[in-house]
């Protein structure tokens, strides 16, 4: 789907449950039906929907009268940067699966969305705008909107986490995935990485520490209102493990609501059998009082 986010046009992916319809005001354009996968890139004036795919009945049939149901909702940030990484639609099926709304920005500038990918600087107000958004939809519960961060993608769900931290709008939960805690630790284990940081963050963390400070995790932790799961695994090789060790112990010392599942020989994207496990703790955990 195209939303709004500031003044820009960006894109994101939207998979619904088994037995949860767009309502009748949701106009959108159904080009593809040859999937399980719903995801949509409503022509609406802040946002446009257009159906990829769908195992459901036809757009006519897709209305809400009559039911009273709200869904808890998954805000998937996404890792990588740019063309590298992106929204897994796989990963969505799963997710949606498990009885929740998914909803996944791409970030601006992803996807022929508007704007430039700044690695957690202004794109994290496409999630902020996602949130607002989903706040909106009177199929969700509003109560159990959770955030997951996958990678990079920490970044952009803890900020919204803490921006979103107190009140009837307070995010439900949020999951913490082979997160980035510490941008400048990344800069210094990842010398694959350190020229597209230094490009996109204006410089090297001696030149522009704030740039790297303002993008890490650890920097806003302390402003964490909601329950968080970390989830690492102890071979990473791209987000090193100490970035979850650190993020959890850093929360624990504040008597934060912090819960951490190591995954023992797991790299950045877990094999098959553990990410299956991976998974069906998560929703256990996002289901848990």
């Amino acid at each position: 789907m195209t939303y709004s986010s500031d003044a820009l046009r960006v894109k994101g992916y939207l998979c619904l449950p088994d037995g949860c319809y767009l309502p009748a005001f949701f106009p959108y354009e159904n080009t593809n039906t040859s999937s399980a996968f719903q995801g949509f890139t409503v022509t609406q004036e802040s946002m446009q929907m257009q159906q990829l795919a769908s195992r459901y009945p036809p757009v006519e049939q897709h209305t809400m009268d009559g039911i009273d149901t709200n869904w808890p909702v998954l805000i998937y940030c996404r890792g990588g940067l740019g063309n590298y990484g992106g929204v897994n639609t796989a990963w969505m099926e799963q997710f949606v699966h498990k009885g929740y709304i998914v909803f996944a920005p791409s970030y601006r500038g992803n996807e022929g969305g508007e704007g430039r990918d700044e690695y957690g600087g202004r794109d994290a107000e496409d999630v902020h705008a996602a949130y607002r958004l989903v706040q909106e939809w009177p199929f969700a519960d509003t109560k159990r909107i959770s955030m997951m961060g996958f990678s990079r993608g920490a970044i952009n769900a803890v900020h919204t986490a803490t921006t979103y931290n107190e009140g009837p709008q307070q995010v439900h939960k949020l999951v913490l995935w082979s997160g980035v805690a510490d941008v400048e630790r990344t800069y210094h284990e990842r010398t694959d990485l350190r020229r597209t940081l230094k490009r996109v963050l204006g410089g090297t963390p001696r030149s522009v520490p704030e740039a790297y400070l303002a993008r890490s995790p650890l920097s806003k932790a302390h402003k964490l209102h909601c329950p968080v799961l970390i989830m690492h695994g102890t071979s990473d090789t791209q987000v090193n493990y100490s970035h979850g060790t650190r993020m959890y112990h850093w929360l624990k010392r504040r008597g934060a609501n912090v819960t951490f599942h190591a995954y023992g020989g797991q790299d950045h994207r877990f094999q098959e059998s553990a990410h299956e496990a991976a998974v069906n703790n998560m929703f256990d955990w996002l289901a848990a009082p």
